[in-house]
């Protein structure tokens, strides 16, 4: 790199040679002091730090003083090194201000910021809980923390650490196998290193543990450290397949524990592990001559699995999957594009596809119906390394399942039992009280997915890339074989020996020819879910339809000139003819700034001399749009995207041309995951001053509410409550570090909880009216049944206009649900009152509790 050190250390170097004496001494820094302000000015940041490090390399007592100036200067010209991509000077920098600024809590969250965006996530969660301990009331470190903390230590370690069932099987099956012989242990991803300690407690002569993520390493030797094992136990950062004996390890060991599973039991590489494992780190496995503790053998923990599938309807799976429309506000959809969730139900797929996704199915929206009965997929033994080579080289297997319920085919949902030993299971079955969900494979290729008693569902499952895939293959009808319905495409090594296959396999060539035709898009599941949102896109289309006709009654029409030929230059650039010398209204200017796929522009172009411009990003998306316009006869100029007319997604916000003004500007104000979008306040001030005379902003307002509830489940998801699910173990003061305040991706209608209250509105953001804004205020909430109150849920009514709105809240809603969860629960009696302090502030939502009648301590 050309400029490999920073300017600022050349000038410090070069200027000191200059000083004297106190008099020149303070003549420089008065000078350089000066010099910072105009270079500010000038907005050549670079020479301003380097004049303040200088200034307060020479003057320490300057610190106070010249902190704020330093800061904004340091802010702006590291901006700068990163877009010039000087990282190496832009670390050198931060490191400059740290030492002149050691316990500044902005410095440390600007930081921390960089390495944010840089993908140095674990870092920068070191430089975020710095600033927070520095300063616990710095919001937007405080924000940049609970951001990262939901990176670095996901939510299911609270729910694993408090799921008593699953510490203690683990916990017995470790002690019997350290009481027959097995007292060197390895943990493979010890997490907060509760399995380690475990073999510790149990005899253990000694422990080792690895862990990839540093969050997590650091976590656990903190964990091991206040529970006393750490000379006993030691905890690696790296991968298993780092380690070497006798470099890391002196020997082998004779038992590995582990938990590297997900919902699909494979999809965290317990296999390639495992295999890794026994060929480098284990003994090997004891044999059937060898009795309890003779000789060396080893072993692993878990033995092995079972897994176990089920057909399922379910209108949620399905919802989030799969087009359930075939119109939606006045489009179809049925015709020309085939749209798809990201989750991939093939045989092969490529390394960035994942073959299912996780639900909790006892707690899916409007539940689900089994249509066959459970049925074993594979099991797989742990201890058998020759099996665990085989395992992905295994040719695919079908199986006939009969379907035994009337309805339509949504889903395969696969759990697995884990068996820690002979004696000790655990289940993830969608009727068990577990910390894991379940993985469903949804069914999206099928032409017709309606099932009933006597159909056969013939389903194919195959690891050939250590992902447990299962997917239905075909359908074969009751009444006539010939009838059957056949998932298109399959890979050829996957077809099967049998009339049936064959006939499966010729059948979808034929079925497929027009199919194959069809333009295809991938859609994420919420913005699937949006798609078949029906009263979402209806209340638009309406919306629409009546400012559009208030503003063509209410303004002038403007004109475009028509030539002496009797022809005039439309919008689209064509030449209509035979128009004699009638004037050609210009088109309302509709601009969607909604994130991710939104059909809303084509809905807005349908309604004729409008101009809709859409701000989507990707190329498929873009193609799925012109696809869906055409199959509607929207014109193609009636819409464009509106990204190619500007410069950056900065400026997203300005006028159609310089002569025009917009008549309905679109912002997306609720996030899925249930928070309000960064930026939402800004973004409608830039947009009002946007808009032409009677034009809006949809939606027009937003109003929050909220309710009391009484969820030890939410407390469980957020944070370990105390010894007691640890089995005595203190793990929680250290992982609780991590917890966030507010719970997203809530399905509040299915969450076990009790309401405590009635809803309340807790805040309105009114966008057009920013003065009719109530954003920070005290909230009075009457208690209506008697409990504790643990957290608020929240949710939002969306105004596109007075009478038409919208709620996240209700049954189509394609939005989840997020709440604040108390610090500390608050228990109260039917008549109670409490206050809740609502703080909406640069973009972040807070809300903080306390009792009126008998003063408690805020909560937040």
């Amino acid at each position: 790199m050309s400029n490999s050190s920073t300017r600022p250390r050349r000038i410090v170097r070069r200027r000191r040679n200059h000083v004297e004496g106190p008099a020149a001494r303070d003549a420089l820094i008065f000078s350089s002091l000066q010099s910072a302000q105009h270079c500010i000015e000038n907005q050549d940041y670079g020479t301003a730090y380097a004049h303040y490090l200088l200034v307060l390399s020479l003057a320490p007592e300057l610190k106070e003083t010249a902190k704020e100036s330093f800061r904004f200067t340091l802010v702006k010209w590291a901006d700068e090194l990163d877009a010039l991509s000087r990282i190496q000077d832009l670390f050198d920098c931060f490191e400059q201000a740290l030492e002149l600024f050691p316990d500044d809590e902005v410095i440390h969250n600007c930081m921390g910021e960089h390495l944010f965006r840089m993908g140095f996530r674990d870092e920068a969660a070191g430089y975020f809980h710095k600033a927070v301990k520095l300063n616990p009331d710095f919001a937007d470190a405080r924000e940049n923390f609970y951001r990262v903390a939901n990176w670095l230590v996901e939510r299911w370690h609270f729910l694993m650490l408090n799921d008593t069932q699953r510490n203690l099987a683990y916990q017995r099956a470790i002690q019997k196998a350290i009481q027959k012989g097995c007292n060197i242990v390895l943990d493979i991803g010890t997490g907060t290193g509760i399995l380690s300690m475990f073999a510790k407690m149990a005899g253990a002569r000694q422990v080792y543990a690895c862990e990839l993520s540093k969050t997590m390493y650091e976590l656990a030797k903190e964990v091991v450290s206040a529970n006393n094992m750490s000379s006993d136990i030691s905890i690696f950062y790296r991968k298993s397949f780092d380690l070497e004996i006798p470099k890391d390890i002196p020997e082998r060991v004779s038992l590995v524990v582990t938990e590297i599973v997900d919902a699909g039991l494979f999809g965290e590489g317990i296999v390639e592990t495992l295999i890794h494992a026994w060929r480098n780190l284990l003994h090997p496995p004891k044999t059937q001559e060898q009795g309890i503790g003779s000789g060396r053998f080893g072993r692993v923990i878990p033995a092995g699995a079972v897994v176990f599938g089920m057909a399922v309807e379910c209108p949620e799976i399905r919802r989030h999957h799969r087009v359930t429309e075939r119109e939606v506000g006045g489009l179809s959809l049925a015709e020309g594009l085939e749209m798809s969730s990201p989750v991939c139900n093939k045989s092969v797929s490529s390394s960035n596809e994942e073959p299912y996704t996780t639900e909790r199915m006892s707690r899916v929206p409007g539940g689900y119906r089994p249509l066959t009965q459970p049925f074993q997929a594979l099991t797989i033994d742990f201890n058998n390394l020759q099996e665990l080579v085989a395992f992905h080289q295994k040719r695919p297997c079908r199986l006939h399942l009969p379907v035994t319920d009337d309805g339509i085919l949504d889903a395969i949902v696969v759990w697995f039992v884990l068996h820690l030993d002979d004696e000790n299971s655990l289940s993830t079955g969608p009727g068990e009280e577990t910390c894991w969900e379940q993985a469903v494979y949804p069914v999206q290729d099928l032409i017709h997915c309606a099932v009933k008693p006597g159909d056969t569902l013939v389903v194919e499952v195959n690891c050939l890339d250590y992902y447990l895939r299962i997917f239905t293959v075909a359908v074969l009808r009751s009444e006539d074989a010939v009838d059957m319905e056949v998932i298109p495409n399959q890979e050829e090594d996957s077809k099967t020996v049998g009339c049936e296959a064959e006939l499966c396999s010729a059948l979808a060539n034929l079925q497929t020819r027009n199919s194959n035709k069809r333009k295809n898009c991938v859609l994420e599941t919420a913005e699937m879910a949006l798609l078949n949102n029906v009263p979402y896109h209806d209340s638009f289309k309406a919306v629409f339809n009546k400012i559009l006709s208030q503003l063509k009654q209410d303004s002038p029409s403007q004109a475009m000139d028509v030539d002496s030929n009797n022809t005039c230059e439309t919008d689209c650039g064509k030449k209509q003819v035979g128009l004699s010398l009638e004037k050609i209204p210009d088109p309302m200017y509709v601009l969607d700034v909604s994130e991710g796929f939104s059909i809303l522009p084509l809905i807005a172009a349908s309604m004729g001399s409008v101009k809709a411009y859409s701000s989507v990003e990707k190329q498929q998306h873009q193609a799925a749009l012109g696809t869906l316009a055409e199959v509607n006869n929207i014109p193609s100029c009636a819409t464009e995207f509106w990204l190619k007319h500007t410069s950056d997604d900065n400026s997203i916000l300005q006028r159609p041309a310089s002569d025009k003004l917009w008549s309905i500007v679109i912002l997306d104000v609720i996030d899925a995951c249930g928070l309000i979008r960064q930026e939402v306040l800004e973004k409608a001030a830039l947009s009002r001053c946007l808009l032409q005379s009677g034009g809006k902003i949809l939606p027009q307002r937003v109003v929050m509410y909220g309710m009391l509830v009484d969820s030890q489940t939410l407390l469980r998801e957020s944070s370990v409550q105390g010894t007691e699910p640890t089995l005595g173990l203190n793990i929680a003061p250290f992982i609780n570090q991590f917890k966030v305040p507010i719970h997203v991706c809530l399905d509040l209608i299915t969450l076990p909880c009790v309401h405590l209250s009635r809803p309340v509105e807790l805040l309105r953001l009114d966008l057009m009216n920013p003065h009719l804004s109530n954003y920070n205020r005290e909230v009075k909430v009457p208690v209506c049944s008697p409990g504790q109150v643990t957290a608020i849920p929240f949710w939002y009514e969306i105004f596109l206009e007075e009478e038409v709105s919208i709620c996240t809240f209700s049954k189509p809603s394609h939005w989840k649900q997020a709440a604040v969860v108390l610090d500390k629960p608050i228990q109260v009696q039917t008549g109670d009152e409490l206050v809740l302090d609502i703080q909406y502030e640069k973009s972040n939502f807070s809300a903080t509790v306390k009792m009126l009648t008998n003063n408690n301590e805020d909560n937040k």
